[in-house]
């Protein structure tokens, strides 16, 4: 009887599903940005948790202060997901030898990084000669790439001085600077605080190029689609409080104040210029034909500059999946992919 008592003990806790095992734990890293904010949102409001508990699993939001310590310690294999820029995730992870999969592209600039001039009607063209203080070989270094290349000019043609994003927002109190490169609010503190100052070209001006997408290593992704799901869930419902219209907007705008440790006009100004994509608009910019031209162009910058990796033979090294299946550069050596079946399993869950 002893034994049929203990026997019948031994079979409950093993059929126990929740109570024997713990929920598998995935973690995502993110740092102080305006990007950011619906992430930090569906954490503190326990949207992230509700999705999580869905598929059965536990999504920590993680946040590091250093930007490129936080890229760096994904390729490290110390997170299973990170926020960061699409340049980025190429020239990090995918460049490190890691198979890169975009759970979904975020949002793009849209006047949020921009370059400054000093003088009295500054045009692009007259940057020639001149130095140009910026965060080097970040989104500003690509940013000015793209505006110089607008008017026939290239770097050789400007003196590129690498400045820390700590000190680029007094580089204009030294009124032998010329031009800055930068991102809000350092830009609109610099155009605000220092007079004779014009902003002569932004990311808007190159459109769905500077983009902020959620990375993960493929073959996670591949073993458990769970994780994909549960946080492209969070982010979008998350992400739809930045609707003024939304019960939860005012919400978000103390979230993001606390965060970016600011006040709600400044969180509105950062916010203004930074394009939130629906389900269905990243699903629209992975397909668009001129997707597979701006990941040439964004690979070729990185080339390059060194970014994609010593002694290789062109930008084409590193294949790039765009939204259609389609490879971009070399098909044998894909690690960056950016794949739509997490975005259309968002796109059906947000469908009224």
């Amino acid at each position: 009887m002893r034994r049929l008592l203990l026997l019948g003990v031994l079979v409950a806790i093993f059929c126990q599903p929740s109570a024997a095992r713990a929920e598998p734990t995935y973690r995502v890293a993110w740092t102080i940005y305006a990007g950011s904010v619906p992430l930090v949102y569906a954490e503190q409001t326990g949207l992230l948790d509700e999705w999580a508990d869905r598929y059965g699993i536990d999504i920590e939001a993680v946040q590091i202060n250093a930007y490129i310590e936080a890229v760096t310690q994904f390729s490290l294999g110390q997170f299973d997901a990170v926020i960061c820029m699409s340049l980025d995730a190429l020239t990090i992870p995918a460049a490190s030898g890691m198979d890169t999969s975009v759970i979904a592209p975020l949002s793009t600039s849209a006047g949020s990084d921009g370059l400054i001039m000093r003088g009295d009607d500054p045009q692009l063209a007259d940057l020639k000669g001149k130095q140009i203080n910026l965060v080097a070989l970040s989104g500003s270094h690509y940013l000015l790439a793209r505006a110089l290349d607008s008017v026939g000019l290239a770097e050789p043609d400007v003196t590129v001085i690498n400045t820390s994003d700590a000190d680029i927002g007094a580089v204009m109190e030294d009124s032998s600077a010329q031009a800055v490169v930068t991102w809000k609010p350092q830009l609109t503190t610099i155009l605000d605080q220092y007079d004779n100052t014009h902003l002569v070209y932004d990311s808007s001006d190159i459109y769905g190029e500077i983009i902020d997408v959620v990375i993960a290593p493929t073959d996670k992704l591949d073993e458990h689609p769970e994780f994909a799901m549960a946080l492209a869930g969070a982010w979008f419902e998350a992400a739809a409080a930045l609707d003024p219209a939304h019960p939860g907007h005012q919400r978000l705008l103390e979230i993001a104040a606390d965060t970016l440790s600011t006040d709600i006009d400044s969180v509105r100004s950062q916010l203004a210029t930074i394009d939130f994509f629906t389900p269905t608009q990243a699903i629209d910019l992975i397909q668009r034909e001129d997707f597979g031209a701006t990941q040439r162009r964004i690979a070729e910058f990185a080339f390059k500059h060194g970014l994609l990796g010593d002694g290789l033979p062109s930008a084409d090294f590193i294949g790039i999946e765009n939204g259609r299946g389609d490879i971009i550069g070399n098909a044998d050596n894909v690690r960056l992919r950016f794949r739509k079946q997490w975005l259309s399993d968002a796109s059906e869950e947000s469908a009224p």
